[in-house]
């Protein structure tokens, strides 16, 4: 057992070999991140002199995969977003609206004229003129209730329709409400999630709290006011008929119609129609551009349900103009000159080139379906988290140097072998959370701590063993042998159940723990390697060439 076959021994070095480079980057962090920047400048927007310098402070060929420092250590944002999920169901109510509207209408000889009345939020109440066609008028009304898509709505449907005299009132069902809520928070969160992914941030954190309720944290980023600019804005773009133009905000609209302000117009208010021709979820393409004057433009693509509704509306509707709406803010309404039927056109305003491609991004992301209030807003500077940094460097090191020189003095060319075990054990932690791009707190400091602290666990057992082998007058090869073959099974029953720990921890915990968890975990296996083949090999390299007749551990 002390001899390695040569396919392990090259096995072994290997594995230690890649722990070392992919750990490499990690010593000049600040170099390699801003090589990666740059390269990734240079994919999306073109490469310049600039870019191309930065990139070459370090090589390509080298691993340049690094360990993501989180808010904590890097400084940056965090947000507490609570979603205003009864935004969604006038959306509802509105988007219902034409489709009861045109299935009352194939029965008008039952139930007269329908009138849209003024309605809370979250209802829609409409007038018949002939009250005995009730009964058949909500017949239509509840046929076009749906069943609900969750589990908590079985055997219900979406609407619930009441009348009263000569007057139907629609409401959404409890259990769709419940439904709508779960979807609006999710849709919410995988939106945020794909707009800071197009701003290019690394490794933030999204996660949902409670039931309408997400916790944004984005390490890098300047300050939460910058934070809030990226996903703050729902972004609901839509374009609407215009009724009429006006100066006064408190005109009588009409039924079917609101009242919206012009973004760069002062003063000047547009009366359009509520139910949209095309909203902004047929988008399936948007880019900053620059319109025929060279002014930034947003230009964007339609899908194919999209581009048919805006070309059959451009070509019924030549001379009418029409409100391009973001956001509840008309941020331009051209008269249409000729029939669109490409699905493509181009949004242009009182725009600067940064806000033309913010609104691209936002429009590329999607809209988010309901507003956000932000409960909590923290900036992190960067100054905090060096300190954690420094402190926790000061921390490990000083970790490491008691443990060197413990082991040394404990149990002298045994302690060394078992400090160069230890070394190659921090290096190829390093190395795995740069390979699976983890992201490090300063909680996975306190894990890196607490594994080196445990690292040397192993080692302690073989050794001990080792020297109560050595009092039974066996020689120094069984004496070693021995002490790895039955201190084998107590370190892995140890590590064993400190990694079940690790892994119930990053499964039930979040943020700081998991971070904990991943280093703690991450650390177990490689110090269960470096103990017991890395301090082996050492040994039995040391063994072959010295072959002592008695050894001191």
């Amino acid at each position: 057992m002390m001899q390695f076959e040569l396919w392990k021994r090259v096995l072994i070095w290997a594995v230690c070999a890649a722990g070392i480079i992919l750990s490499l980057p990690n010593a000049f962090y600040t170099r390699v991140e801003q090589a990666n920047d740059a390269r990734a400048a240079i994919e999306k927007t073109g490469a310049t002199p600039e870019l191309e310098a930065q990139a070459a402070r370090w090589p390509s060929y080298l691993p340049s995969d690094l360990v993501n420092l989180g808010l904590d250590l890097r400084g940056g944002a965090h947000l507490l977003a609570e979603v205003r999920v009864a935004d969604v169901y006038k959306s509802r109510m509105e988007a219902l609206w034409p489709e009861i509207r045109d299935a009352l209408r194939n029965e008008r000889a039952a139930v007269g004229t329908i009138r849209l009345q003024p309605s809370p939020d979250d209802e829609l109440r409409i007038r018949i003129s002939q009250p005995e066609g009730m009964a058949k008028a909500l017949e239509i009304v509840r046929g076009l209730s749906r069943p609900i898509q969750s589990l908590s709505g079985v055997g219900s449907t979406d609407i619930v329709a009441s009348g009263q005299g000569d007057e139907i009132t629609v409401k959404l069902s409890e259990a769709e409400k419940l439904a709508t809520d779960d979807r609006t928070v999710r849709q919410s969160l995988e939106i945020i999630r794909r707009r800071i992914d197009e701003v290019g941030t690394r490794e933030p954190t999204i996660q949902r709290q409670g039931t309408d309720r997400i916790l944004i944290q984005v390490p890098g980023i300047g300050s939460a006011a910058e934070l809030k600019a990226v996903i703050g804005t729902t972004a609901q773009l839509t374009f609407n008929p215009v009724v009429s133009r006006g100066t006064n905000p408190d005109a009588a609209p009409g039924v079917g119609n609101k009242i919206v302000p012009a973004q760069t117009e002062k003063g000047v208010y547009y009366t359009i129609e509520s139910v949209p021709v095309v909203t902004g979820e047929d988008l399936v393409d948007a880019q900053p551009s620059f319109d025929q004057n060279g002014r930034p433009a947003v230009s964007f693509r339609f899908n194919t349900s999209g581009a048919r509704k805006f070309g059959d509306y451009t070509r019924d509707n030549i001379g009418s103009p029409f409100a391009i709406v973001l956001d509840n803010e008309v941020i331009s309404a051209p008269v249409i000159q000729a029939h669109i039927a490409g699905g493509s056109g181009i949004i242009t305003g009182n725009f600067t080139v940064e806000e033309s491609t913010n609104l691209a991004v936002l429009l590329r992301a999607g809209a988010l379906p309901a507003g956000l209030d932000f409960l909590e807003e923290r900036t992190i500077g960067p100054e905090l988290g060096q300190d954690s940094i420094d402190a926790g460097k000061l921390a490990t090191g000083v970790a490491f140097a008691g443990v060197l020189i413990f082991m040394t003095a404990a149990y002298g060319l045994f302690g060394i072998f078992a400090n160069i075990a230890l070394i190659l054990n921090v290096t190829l932690l390093f190395g795995f959370l740069s390979l699976v791009g983890a992201t490090l707190t300063l909680p996975g400091i306190a894990g890196i701590v607490l594994t080196v602290g445990m690292a040397v666990d192993a080692n302690v057992l073989i050794f001990e063993r080792i020297r109560e082998e050595l009092k039974t007058a066996k020689g120094p090869a069984r004496a070693i042998e021995l002490g790895y073959e039955k201190a084998l099974s107590a370190i892995l029953d140890a590590n064993i159940t400190t990694f079940i720990t690790a892994v119930i921890l990053f499964a039930i915990g979040s943020g700081p723990v998991r971070g904990f968890a991943i280093t703690l975990g991450l650390g177990l296996i490689t110090s269960v390697f470096t103990a017991i083949y890395v301090t082996r090999l050492l040994i039995s390299s040391w063994y072959d060439r010295r072959r002592p007749k008695t050894i001191e551990v």
